[in-house]
């Protein structure tokens, strides 16, 4: 059920038409829409006549009280924002949660490539989802049958194109921004170097990466896999004890050597979008020769993730949503850290130490509830940087921002009038 005409409040969001195009839908709904622009890039797609703008140029703790003033002028009933551990976004979801307003959080999804994630309040590690198994199996037996998604391609053409934009409006910030930081740590032209570099030696990789793949698949020897994420991920640097790969790399590794059977391999793959500027192989090489286990790890910068998933003896990872395409494969899958996806019955609960020797694998009835569940709850069909993911994407979370509840607020609170009744 839909609610009345309400206010949004968009702060930062994806580089890439969606927000704007967001906006518009929900203005022509009847909805008041209002923006801020913390840099130039915010500005660059944003349609003036969507409604009220406002810049944002001073000091981050001067933030709070600048929408404090906003939530006032305009009844801001909601706010919309990508992410939520950016700088401008921490302070931006206390105080709306402080003065009544519903925070909308956005991210990647948790289920790729064809969703997106809209959730209240917070994702991942702050995400609303129980941490209860039980209430995945109870919940999954009410839900309505749920079409298929919608499918369609993005290339990294057309995402890069959208970054490179915004980042070229961003040289301007000096001048328009002065007290503007980017939420990234690393600068873009580092970041734009890194990926020339690594792209251009990726055609070279490819065959040799494929070759070692087929070897792992068709060979008698177990191996285990650790995919690697982004040391600028929030996942890494907001929900993990980790600082980085290296140190995720050096603590896995550790334990391999010492408690993983002798024929036991590892197999460790790179991320599809990092940079390049980390040497993960010269590390690798040097832990190797520490723990005398040449021979028994193998590195890749490409190749199918999905096959070696699908036959590997487990897998390792600090809270990446690979671990959700592991466990959807059947795969014993152990997790670092607390994503959304470490549940009894779902990952390994033993120490990483153990993992190696006796690691458990999924139950699938749970884990097929656990998916239904999360998709229904808090998936759109839909992606944020081609045209038809942005116009599936925009449809759907036009429909969900303006109900009353979300519909993970819905089945928690169907879950406690249940509860009560029995």
């Amino acid at each position: 059920m839909t609610s009345q005409r309400r206010a949004f409040l968009f702060l930062q969001g994806v580089c890439s038409p969606f927000y704007p195009q967001l906006g518009r839908r929900l203005a022509e709904q009847g909805h008041r829409v209002v923006k801020v622009h913390f840099n130039a890039g915010d500005s660059l797609y944003w349609h003036p006549d969507t409604g009220p703008v406002h810049a944002f140029r001073g000091r981050l703790e001067a933030l709070p009280d600048f929408l404090d003033e906003l939530y006032r002028r305009y009844a801001i009933t909601d706010q919309v924002v990508f992410g939520d551990r950016r700088p401008v976004h921490r302070p931006a979801i206390t105080g709306g949660r402080r003065a009544g307003v519903r925070n909308h959080v956005f991210e990647e999804g948790y289920f790729r490539p064809f969703w997106i994630t809209l959730e209240r309040d917070g994702v991942n590690g702050h995400s609303l989802l129980p941490r209860n198994p039980q209430w995945f199996l109870e919940t999954a037996r009410r839900l309505p049958e749920q079409p298929a998604p919608h499918r369609f391609s993005t290339s990294f053409r057309v995402r890069a194109a959208h970054d490179v934009l915004y980042h070229l409006a961003g040289l301007s910030n000096p001048l328009r921004f002065p007290h503007y930081r980017n939420h990234a740590p690393i600068i873009a032209p580092v970041e734009y170097a890194g990926y020339a570099k690594r792209f251009t030696q990726l055609r070279f990789w490819k065959p040799h990466d494929a070759q070692r793949i087929r070897t792992l698949i068709e060979g008698r020897r177990p191996y285990f896999m650790l995919p690697l994420q982004l040391n600028t991920d929030a996942q890494i640097r907001h929900h993990s004890s980790f600082t980085d790969m290296r140190e995720v790399m050096e603590c896995v590794i550790g334990s391999f050597a010492e408690h993983a059977p002798g024929d036991a391999l590892l197999c460790i793959k790179n991320h599809p979008l990092d940079m390049g500027l980390d040497h993960h192989a010269r590390l690798i090489r040097r832990l190797e020769r520490y723990y005398n286990i040449e021979g028994r790890i193998v590195y890749l910068e490409s190749g199918d993730l999905e096959a070696l998933l699908h036959h590997a003896a487990g897998t390792v990872t600090v809270n990446s949503t690979v671990g959700l395409v592991s466990l959807e494969h059947g795969r014993p899958t152990l997790a670092l850290s607390d994503p959304i996806y470490n549940l009894a019955g779902l990952t390994d609960q033993t120490s990483l130490d153990e993992f190696w020797r006796v690691p458990t694998p999924p139950d699938e009835a749970l884990f097929r509830s656990f998916r239904d569940t999360v998709i229904y709850a808090t998936q759109l069909n839909g992606g944020f940087y081609c045209r038809t993911g942005i116009e599936l994407a925009v449809t759907n979370a036009a429909r969900e921002l303006g109900a009353e509840r979300s519909r993970l607020e819905r089945l928690l609170s169907e879950h406690l009038q249940l509860e009560t009744l029995s």
